[in-house]
């Protein structure tokens, strides 16, 4: 299943003005990265993939649409969250994740 060409369109709009953005294939959808580090990806299942602080991850699992990831049925290391668009419906809660993204590349 290719990644959601729209959410990836919102993505590149919500990163412009970053440093060295580049897309990249990786997880079976786009990957999104900024001054060479994984920030965010549009996967496969339309969800927007973050990248975050491992130590914040159980505050964020609480916002809507946030889950653990999985990768081939087992779950994802701490650092990783997945949102599906209950919590990427807006542009401002979409700028809100790939902020909590880019908090963790500047940390």
């Amino acid at each position: 299943m290719p990644y959601d060409e729209q959410l990836a369109d919102r993505i590149r709009h919500a990163l412009t003005g970053q440093p060295a953005v580049r897309e990249v294939a990786m997880f079976g959808g786009l990957s999104f990265m900024v001054d060479d580090k994984l920030s965010v990806a549009a996967d496969s299942h339309g969800r927007l993939m973050v990248r975050c602080d491992p130590d914040r991850v159980d505050e964020l699992l609480e916002r809507p649409g946030a889950s653990w990831p999985e990768m081939r049925g087992k779950p994802m290391s701490r650092g990783w969250i997945v949102v599906d668009d209950s919590g990427t419906g807006s542009d401002e809660d979409l700028a809100w994740w790939i902020g909590r993204a880019l908090d963790h590349l500047t940390a």
